[in-house]
């Protein structure tokens, strides 16, 4: 099964985050069908290759970013991606 540390590593190589968080949630999910599929993680990133994007083209790059592991275990995937200049 993957792991946040493995979705961290992945992410710093391919986004250049200025901030990231990965956060597993597979706890909560305990019981839920897909948790037999794989695990849930939550991911909060900042980079400055979001400036300029739609929601769905940020999306679309973490989940190009994280594709290869996809099939190694990742069920559910929220995202939070923010260009520097929208960061709190």
């Amino acid at each position: 099964m993957v792991t946040a540390a493995q979705i961290e590593a992945t992410l710093r190589e391919r986004l250049a985050p200025e901030q990231l968080e990965v956060q597993d949630d597979s706890h909560l999910h305990a019981g839920h069908a897909g948790a037999r599929e794989g695990r849930h993680f939550t991911v909060r990133v900042v980079s400055g290759r979001f400036h300029g994007l739609s929601r769905v083209a940020r999306h679309r790059l973490v989940y190009d970013a994280l594709g290869p592991l996809v099939p190694q275990g990742i069920h559910a995937l929220a995202i939070q991606a923010r260009a520097p200049d929208e960061a709190d």
